[in-house]
């Protein structure tokens, strides 16, 4: 009888110890919660975002809508993407649909996507949205290039993501796709950030 206890006592330990290792892994496995002002995890095409430490004034010098002088200033309180293109970019064109349903799906009184053209006609820009559909893109350009030069542009397409308080928070070199759960969830991160905010 004694030695049926025993086993029986030494099954018991030995199940709780068993339990317990599994409690203990499930504890290491789990993922840190993500902080509220952590961006989320990039990956794929998105993988080479760049997010920066410190967000810095993004400038403010001048592009035309439809040939209206306008500037960065005009979008303070929004979260703008700003996108560098030209009619003449493969790869600019390649993204431009996305780009467009972008804007189609968040563009507002919170975000706004400005797809500036760096083609040196603008005369270009309309016929390129007509055949391919863009009706949800003003038609942005930057007359001499001085908008790209300020930004440090080494390439198109580069897509720059600005807060609500005009400071560039990150930017991408290279094409993607802008409507991508990994895009929504990133701009709908910095939307949901509050004006006064100082992290990322």
């Amino acid at each position: 009888m004694a030695r049926v206890q025993r086993r029986v006592l030494i099954g018991a330990v030995a199940a709780a110890l068993l339990l317990a290792g599994a409690g203990a892994a499930t504890l290491i496995r789990a993922p840190a919660p993500q902080r509220a002002d952590t961006p989320p995890a990039l990956a794929g095409s998105f993988a080479d975002f760049t997010v920066n430490a410190a967000p810095s004034p993004a400038p403010e010098v001048g592009f035309t809508l439809d040939g209206k002088p306008m500037s960065l200033a005009d979008f303070r309180g929004r979260v703008v993407l700003v996108n560098f293109w030209a009619t003449w970019c493969g790869p600019c064109v390649a993204e431009m649909p996305s780009l467009d349903r972008l804007q189609a799906e968040l563009g507002g009184t919170d975000f706004a996507v400005i797809t500036v053209s760096e083609d040196r006609n603008p005369a270009v820009i309309a016929p390129f949205y007509e055949k391919h559909a863009l009706t949800h893109l003003g038609r942005y350009h930057d007359p001499q290039g001085d908008l790209s030069r300020a930004f440090g542009i080494r390439g198109l397409p580069t897509t720059v993501l600005i807060d609500r308080q005009g400071r560039e928070v990150g930017r991408m070199e290279g094409p993607a796709e802008w409507d991508s759960p990994a895009a929504l969830a990133l701009i709908r991160h910095f939307i949901g950030q509050e004006a006064g905010s100082t992290q990322i």
